[in-house]
């Protein structure tokens, strides 16, 4: 993949399908069971096809965007190659905050009155950004997938 030029979004699209797009038998983090999935690592493993996703996604977010928010794990390097796009800071998002340390959902900058828009890597129903979108309520502004 070229580095000294932008991929067009379709040619983009085809170089991810090709890396991810996988065949068999699947279950999903919903539960349910799918003949094709996406092996997100393939491509969020890959900085050039990493950076080039980031571009494509920093005209989604929206203007009043004060925070990244990467829900774990696979939002997690897509939101860092948009906040090195944008500079925006990125809040990590947790699943279940940890018993120890800070014991918090979101690790990083305060959240507290922040818009902060999520940064999740694949959507198939949409129930993890519900979950961590009510987690966080009062500041999340949009999800970006």
């Amino acid at each position: 993949m070229s580095t000294k030029t932008d991929l067009a979004k379709s040619e983009l699209a085809k170089a991810v399908f090709k890396l991810a797009h996988r065949t068999g038998s699947f279950k999903l983090r919903s539960g349910q069971t799918s003949n094709e999935y996406f092996d997100k690592y393939q491509f969020e493993s890959r900085p050039e096809v990493l950076r080039q996703i980031a571009k494509q996604l920093v005209p989604m977010l929206p203007k009043d965007t004060e925070l990244l928010g990467a829900l774990e794990m696979g939002g997690i390097p897509i939101a860092t190659a948009i906040a090195l796009e944008t500079g925006h800071e990125v809040v990590f998002v947790r699943k279940q905050p940890k018993d120890y340390g800070t014991c918090r959902f979101a690790e990083g900058p305060d959240i507290k009155g922040k818009k902060i828009t999520l940064i999740e890597d694949v959507i198939t129903t949409g129930g993890q950004v519900v979950i961590s979108a009510g987690d966080q309520r009062a500041a999340v502004e949009k999800a970006v997938a």
